[in-house]
């Protein structure tokens, strides 16, 4: 009889978990900020080989695009965590919003300026004082910091309408860009690849790839973004260090523009200038964030006028999810 009772409580329990499916895993939707690429790489593998499952998430990876504000649905609630940068998280606590960025897996900040080979450029020294196409956001963020730290000047400026065509029409052209694909984008149709200038070897500190949410969320779910944190983290040593198909395989379906040789060569150039793995992370491993390096950057755009220099850094980020630092 004790043993029939026994045998159904473990057969009603079975039943719960099963059709209660949310008890066993905590969801988290994460936005991105783009559309689906190579650059987020450690979210899709952790994702597709299950390290999120076995850290007790039901995560979704929400895409974006030109069109979409993150950081506004994050601070909405409509999204638990957003993917942004230094800026995101300065900006929105300039403007009253309590938001922390947790965990940056870009070390370097992959801008770059391009030019065309055989210019005469061949550092950030030789593009001042030359036309640059700059985006209007763009306007704000880095263009800032070369005015502030290298005397770039606002005369300089020309409208960048995110066509390549513009810059491959003009040898003289210059324009804003990006290291992970400058080469595989530009080069096909130039005669010799293009000069990029990667701005964070200028000392742009800008974390990228970074993982923020609003100190509310943080302060309700605090397990659940060490596990995100954890796990996003094994998702990019196994990106950086090991077999990244299983993220290219699932970017692709959703995304299959540029294909298999677009995701590895962004690959590529992640590993060979020390995107993830390169500052603070080679010594505090990935994701890595250090006090010094947000208030040095700080310093530089509170120089530049994009930030109060009364604003305390300190409000925009925490390092409590990345170990004793």
């Amino acid at each position: 009889m004790g043993a029939s009772r026994r045998t159904a409580a473990v057969s009603v329990a079975l039943w719960t978990l099963a059709a209660c499916p949310s008890l066993a895993l905590d969801k988290v939707s994460y936005g991105l900020n783009w559309v689906p690429e190579a650059e987020h790489c450690g979210f899709f593998q952790a994702k597709a080989t299950g390290l999120y499952e076995k850290a007790g998430l039901d995560v979704e990876l929400r895409p974006g695009n030109p069109n979409v504000n993150m950081p506004l649905l994050v601070a909405s609630g409509e999204l638990d965590m957003g993917m942004g940068s230094s800026f995101t998280t300065l900006n929105l606590v300039n403007r009253g919003i309590k938001a922390r960025t947790v965990a940056a897996f870009f070390q370097k900040d992959p801008q770059t300026l391009v030019a065309h080979p055989g210019q005469g450029v061949s550092t950030l020294a030789d593009l001042k004082g030359r036309p640059i196409m700059v985006g209007g956001f763009s306007r704000n963020e880095f263009w800032q910091f070369l005015k502030a730290r290298y005397g770039f000047d606002d005369e300089q400026l020309r409208p960048f309408a995110y066509s390549a065509a513009p810059f491959l029409a003009d040898k003289r052209a210059v324009q804003q860009g990006y290291i992970t694909e400058d080469a595989a984008l530009l080069g096909k149709a130039l005669p010799e690849p293009p000069v990029s200038v990667l701005l964070a070897d200028y000392g742009y500190d800008n974390y990228a790839t970074s993982i923020f949410a609003t100190e509310a969320y943080i302060a309700a779910h605090r397990k659940t973004v060490q596990a995100f944190v954890d796990a996003s983290r094994k998702g990019w040593e196994a990106c950086m260090s090991g077999d990244p198909t299983p993220a290219m395989k699932a970017i692709l379906e959703i995304v299959p523009t540029g294909g298999e040789e677009l995701f590895r060569f962004k690959i590529d150039q992640m590993k060979k200038r020390g995107l993830v793995d390169g500052g603070d992370a080679a010594a505090l491993g990935l994701g890595a964030m250090t006090d010094a390096r947000w208030k040095s950057f700080f310093d530089v755009m509170a120089k530049a006028g994009v930030y109060p220099a009364s604003l305390d850094v300190r409000q925009a980020y925490t390092l409590d999810f990345l170990g004793k630092r």
